[in-house]
């Protein structure tokens, strides 16, 4: 059984489940470092704190400790499980990447541009120069949405 707690783990090595679905109701905010450790676990669960250190140590120039603390956090976000293998724990992601970037999208486009999509576009076409590619694909995708 994975708990929310993170002291109280599993004592099962076995896979778990499929994760349940979360929504943006079940799952408080996730920080810009929590995400970073998702961002490994997306790459490779089921994985010990170890193995997430060793894959951020180098970018971000963390301990092994502040990687246990964001584990920690996230396990209490219901964002991702724990369960016991011997004497490490390994951790896997309930939380799907495209439903975390669907989340932080409508968060920001609700935030800064009031929900609407135009102005977001708008914001960046004034402030990046868009490519001869990028406005072809956004043409692409304003076309699809006019058959749909």
């Amino acid at each position: 059984m994975t708990t929310s707690n993170p002291r109280k783990r599993s004592t099962s090595a076995s896979p778990s489940p499929s994760p349940p679905k979360l929504t943006a109701a079940d799952l408080p905010p996730i920080s810009e470092s929590e995400a970073k450790v998702m961002d490994v676990l997306w790459q490779t669960q089921p994985a010990t704190a170890e193995q997430i250190f060793a894959q951020l140590q180098s970018s971000k120039g963390w301990h092994v400790s502040t990687v246990k603390t964001l584990l920690g956090r996230l396990v209490k976000k219901n964002a991702i499980a724990t369960e016991t293998d011997g004497r490490r724990f390994l951790y896997r992601s309930l939380l799907s990447r495209d439903v975390y970037v669907s989340l932080e999208s409508r968060s920001l486009l609700d935030r800064l541009f009031g929900g609407k999509v135009a102005p977001l576009v708008s914001h960046f076409a004034e402030q990046r120069k868009l490519s001869k590619r990028d406005i072809a694909e956004l043409r692409r995708l304003l076309d699809e949405l006019d058959h749909d």
